[in-house]
């Protein structure tokens, strides 16, 4: 050891080497001179102690010192003490995991100072912290783990999560597949709300040990034992490493749904629950943890969504119509500020001389990023964000100055009437017959070339408002008229009570009588089609003849074929409308129509 002895004073001769060495054996920190090649000068007997040579401090003399404490197995630490060794780093500090010869083991803070240039050597302390790490490992359980079912937390499964989605984890072995289980409970709430949290928290807990019941199954033979975490409330996972497939965590899932359908006995008291799980296996490598819990978590409301009490599994292609959907909900209202909507129409035809009479408007959503949109892909979402009434206002103005513009430029055709749809929606959060009035004032549209569409529920079912709505457009002269009648409610004994004017039969019902015998549109080409069906021409004829006797006419939708026309127009229909004669069309396309109509 070195030493700053003062030399021609007593107090200098008690504070010599001599004294120096006393006090390093007796030091109750545990220390050794290490000189540059590693090998132990000297050691006290208070490292030897906790080393459990049990020789004393001499017995570890020559000893190598990184095999001591653990300094070579890891590459950087190893690489760290060399650099203090040769006197190139000033310090080294790190935590070791020490085995003692009794079996247990005990963790250790090791430091390497270099001591003056003259000695050549290092001193290493070693400090026994595995109180203060028990301490610590303590509180990061506590800190880890849920206290009403001890599972892991969420924080500790999204460490896990995230741990196993590193590269590392997957690329050197095992399948490199992740699954997930992600389940809640079904009513749970009504537990807490009727029976108190004390025995919801019992719930939970008997839950919890029936899912690491399921999961201790399921890793039996296998290399890993699914994780099974508490994400918060009622909301459980567990987490499958290396996953082989859909078909283990489908086998999972079922085994979770069949423990949980045991009633549960908790202090007398006897509950059943279910539970709903979303089910996601997938490769690793690209996949995130925000990604996979995304994934999950949409599955979890399939599985709901389908019918509580079962499993379902992640399915890209019902997820990919979800985005389109929430994609499209997004920018439904600017889009109509961003001029992306246009009109098409599609005439409507009378049976009896082929004379054009009219056509419906029909709104198309020419999207930046998905193209053309029929109706059918974004009407329902316009009615459920009320964006509808917006849109509703933009397409009822819209065809009404369309209608306007044909009449000012064809003053020798026939004026035709635009056929406009509604949705109940427009009725109730707007005044649609403000609008109607508003529009017609400022197109100068005439009011009977305005035809308004609701469907059959909606129309069958309308009281108060939308009811004295309908009443007071057909007073103005606008004329109504019910879309997609005979699959709705069907009220006929109602109908008469309404302010209806047009029945537009349902496209199912046409479609039941395609074609007719020698009429040249059989399939194949042959001159031979189907045989009619009377029932679907009785139904049919029964109803336009109602129709008639109320006084209301009937336009037949979806006519195709020749063979459909001449029934339809045999047993009285009014007005055709399909791709026999007509598919929607742009604006110029109903001009030249009305052009050649004109011409004597």
């Amino acid at each position: 050891m070195p030493a700053r002895a003062e030399s021609g004073t007593e107090s200098g001769a008690e504070t010599g080497p001599r004294t120096f060495r006393a006090t390093f054996a007796a030091a109750p920190l545990a220390m050794a001179v290490v000189d540059r090649e590693g090998r132990v000068v000297t050691a006290n007997d208070t490292l030897a102690a906790l080393l459990g040579t049990g020789s004393g401090g001499n017995s570890l003399t020559g000893r190598i010192a990184a095999d001591l404490v653990d300094l070579a197995t890891d590459a950087r630490t190893w690489h760290a003490y060399r650099e203090v060794l040769r006197g190139r780093q000033a310090r080294l500090r790190c935590t070791r995991r020490l085995k003692h010869p009794d079996g247990h083991s005990l963790w250790a803070q090791v430091t390497v100072s270099p001591l003056p240039e003259e000695e050549r050597a290092v001193l290493i302390s070693v400090s026994d912290i595995s109180g203060r790490r028990e301490l610590q490992a303590r509180l990061r359980h506590l800190q880890m783990h849920d206290p009403v079912t001890r599972l892991p937390n969420r924080t500790l499964f999204f460490e896990r999560l995230s741990a196993a989605l590193e590269a590392e984890a997957y690329e050197e072995s095992g399948t490199g597949r992740i699954g997930l289980c992600y389940l809640d409970l079904d009513g749970f709430k009504a537990v807490n709300d009727t029976l108190g949290h004390r025995v919801g928290d019992r719930l939970l807990a008997a839950v919890a040990e029936r899912l690491t019941r399921c999961a201790n199954e399921a890793g039996y033979a296998r290399t890993a034992t699914p994780l099974v975490a508490r994400l918060g409330g009622d909301e459980f996972a567990l987490l499958v490493e290396d996953s082989t497939g859909t078909e283990q965590l489908a086998e999972l899932a079922g085994s979770v749904l069949k423990s949980l359908q045991v009633p549960f006995d908790l202090s007398g008291q006897r509950l059943s629950v279910s539970a709903s799980i979303g089910v996601v296996e997938r490769h690793a490598a690209g996949t995130t943890a925000t990604g996979l819990m995304q994934a999950a978590d949409t599955t979890l409301y399939w599985a709901k969504a389908d019918g509580k009490g079962r499993w379902t599994l992640f399915d890209p292609e019902r997820n990919a119509h979800r985005m389109t959907r929430q994609a499209l909900s997004s920018t439904l209202r600017p889009a109509v500020e961003r001029g992306e909507f246009t009109l098409e129409y599609q005439p409507l035809v009378c049976m009896e001389d082929g004379v054009l009479r009219g056509v419906e408007a029909l709104v198309r959503w020419n999207h930046p990023q998905f193209g053309t949109l029929t109706p059918n892909r974004f009407i329902g979402l316009a009615e459920e964000d009320g964006s509808i009434v917006q849109l509703g206002r933009w397409v009822l103005a819209t065809a009404c100055r369309q209608a306007r513009r044909w009449q000012l430029d064809h003053p020798d055709a026939e004026p035709i009437f635009v056929s406009v749809n509604v949705a109940v929606r427009q009725v109730w959060d707007s005044d649609l017959v403000s609008d109607v009035a508003a529009i017609l004032a400022e197109t100068g549209l005439a009011p009977h070339l305005l035809q308004l569409e609701l469907t059959e529920s909606a129309v069958m079912g309308s009281a108060g408002r939308p009811l004295q709505a309908l009443q007071a457009l057909s007073d103005m002269g606008v004329g109504i008229a019910i879309d997609d009648f005979g699959t709705g409610y069907s009220n006929l004994a109602y109908l008469s009570r309404l302010p209806v004017s047009v029945l537009k039969l349902d496209g199912s019902f046409v479609r039941g009588f395609q074609y007719e015998s020698g009429d040249g549109a059989g399939v194949g080409g042959d001159g031979v089609g189907a045989p009619p069906n009377p029932a679907d021409e009785v139904v049919v004829e029964a109803m336009i003849q109602l129709a008639h006797r109320l006084g209301l006419t009937v336009t037949a939708e979806c006519v195709e074929t020749a063979g459909q026309a001449t029934r339809l127009r045999r047993i009285g229909c009014d007005t055709g409308q399909g791709w026999l004669y007509s598919r929607p069309v742009a604006p110029d396309r109903i001009s030249a129509l009305l052009t050649a109509a004109a011409r004597p």
